[in-house]
């Protein structure tokens, strides 16, 4: 039953990647265009999980942390050198463009092996969750203690984890930045440490969390899916609105990767965080109407949306 359900919510996700996702990045209705992102990588990973869920859990563990921590071995080898593999290359670890058919170009932006290996690794790790909340919290802080812990230490050495290696700067801000300065395409093993980790620890810390603020912001959790569809669209129109105003151009707006960027155009960085605040607080009563009705409704597809 859960290998189904994955098989199905994963071929989902892909196709709402290419069409609701695509059209909210785009606004673009020409399908000569299409970009593996997260979605992308989410849904071939729920795919992937369904033929190991029959494996024992320490098994799929074992493939998710292999996958995790191993794929940074494989950094050397180059799409280019794989001929007319380049594009399996581009899906499985090096992000890239290629065709797929006359006019019609394929971007992968979330290569696929180390998103696999958080998905197995995410689900070996869920019965964490069903035992009592004294040990859930010990253990969920304890092992995202370890990971970070991990992470700077193999951080340090500069040997493995990570195609960049890290290097002392001018002052230390700047030092701090370039040591947490890690790849996220694919997510390096020191990436995943740096977030992973401190995650699980946040986790642990927020168990008892109650209050006003905290129902706030569970609510986003009970429609993650519904509120990354919607606020894409409501991001790229803002954008549009924003351009017009600003800059009187907004054709580069339209298409595939927002086009060519005007060096005009833009904000400052705490324009930035007001703008996502913003999105994030005007989103909130849309995503509490569709939490209820998720809530009220029991029909098996509301579980794929």
């Amino acid at each position: 039953e859960v290998s189904r359900f994955l098989v199905t919510r994963g071929l989902w996700l892909v196709l709402i990647e290419f069409t609701v996702v695509r059209l909210g990045w785009s606004f673009d209705i020409h399908f000569n265009y299409f970009v593996a992102q997260v979605i992308f990588a989410i849904g071939v990973s729920m795919v992937a999980l369904s033929t190991i869920v029959h494996l024992p859990r320490g098994a799929i563990a074992a493939i998710g942390l292999a996958m995790i921590a191993g794929h940074n071995a494989l950094d050397g080898i180059k799409a280019e050198q794989l001929g007319a593999a380049a594009p399996l290359w581009n899906l499985l670890h090096q992000p890239g463009l290629f065709d797929i058919a006359p006019g019609v170009k394929f971007f992968v932006l979330y290569p696929l092996i180390p998103w696999i290996g958080v998905m197995a690794a995410g689900y070996a790790l869920g019965p964490v969750f069903t035992q009592g909340c004294a040990m859930r919290v010990q253990q969920l802080f304890a092992l995202g203690a370890v990971v970070t812990l991990g992470f700077v230490v193999l951080r340090a050495i500069n040997l493995y984890g990570d195609p960049v290696p890290w290097a002392i700067q001018d002052n230390v801000l700047a030092t701090v930045l370039s040591f947490i300065n890690c790849e996220k395409y694919p997510p390096s093993l020191l990436y995943l440490g740096m977030t992973l980790g401190p995650a699980l620890m946040l986790v642990a810390a927020f168990e008892w969390v109650r209050g006003p603020v905290a129902d706030w912001i569970a609510t986003f959790g009970r429609v993650p899916f519904f509120y990354y569809v919607v606020h894409i669209f409501l991001l790229h129109a803002l954008a549009i609105v924003f351009a017009w105003a600003t800059i009187g151009d907004i054709g580069w707006l339209f298409g595939p990767l927002a086009g060519h960027k005007p060096t005009t155009y833009g904000l400052p960085l705490a324009g930035i965080y007001a703008v996502w605040l913003a999105v994030v607080v005007a989103l909130y009563p849309l995503c509490r109407w569709f939490a209820g009705i998720k809530r009220r409704r029991t029909a098996w597809w509301w579980s794929y949306l």
